[in-house]
């Protein structure tokens, strides 16, 4: 089984600014780019922060209001002041950046994602020097694959590979990323594990065993029946 590398996935034209860039030049990168974010990186292309528009937002939301307006935004920390009144990259950037590596796994990107509650990642080499971007859009691309891709991956790369011969009776069909698995197995509890296996295979979004049979009941769990 092959699980896709952020390599694969990530954007590798990735704008970038400075750690001097001011304020309205990372607005303009921003809107001529149509991006969200960029990294900030240092003379020897390390990455050492991410400015978003969030970042940028801050010092809106946080201006003086005028007689009548809304007051400005409250209860913010002595750091997140510091943020609102930058004007530089350095000083509005997120720090240290969230970074991944290109031979990482979607798996493994999408779990540091959702823990740093972050919509990207900055993809760096072994010197933390950006070689791109990965983004929540980037990963769901694993769901774009082939129904027959996946398929063919479950069966011969997955099942075959690792149980062999006691995946003869087997059945496997994809649609529209949602595996079914029928036919039977030598023994109850291999129906768990195969399942397992299946939902592990990059693109599928479920799978379902409500057609598969056993032939011999080993006292494990597993459903299905003879």
């Amino acid at each position: 089984m092959r699980h896709r590398r952020i390599g694969e996935l990530m954007t590798r034209e990735v704008v970038s600014v400075r750690g001097d860039a001011p304020f309205k030049e990372i607005v303009r990168i921003l809107s001529l780019h149509r991006v969200t974010a960029v990294p900030v990186v240092d003379g020897a292309n390390r990455v050492i922060g991410v400015v978003s528009e969030g970042d940028l937002l801050r010092k809106t939301a946080d201006r003086a209001a005028a007689p009548g307006d809304m007051p400005a935004v409250p209860g913010l920390g002595a750091w997140e002041r510091a943020k609102a009144e930058g004007t530089r990259a350095e000083e509005l950037m997120s720090a240290p950046p969230v970074c991944a590596r290109p031979e990482w796994t979607a798996v493994e990107a999408a779990r540091l994602m959702e823990v740093q509650g972050v919509k990207r990642l900055v993809v760096v080499d072994d010197g933390d020097r950006l070689v791109g971007i990965v983004s929540r859009r980037d990963l769901l691309g694993v769901f774009l694959r082939a129904d027959d891709d996946i398929r063919r991956e479950i069966t011969e790369d997955v099942l075959a590979d690792t149980l062999g011969p006691a995946t003869a009776g087997l059945v496997v069909e994809v649609r529209d990323g949602r595996v079914e698995l029928g036919g039977s197995v030598p023994y109850r509890g291999m129906i768990p594990a195969v399942e397992r296996m299946c939902a592990t295979v990059d693109g599928v979004v479920s799978v379902s065993r409500t057609r598969l049979t056993y032939e011999n009941d080993d006292g494990s769990p597993g459903g299905g029946g003879s």
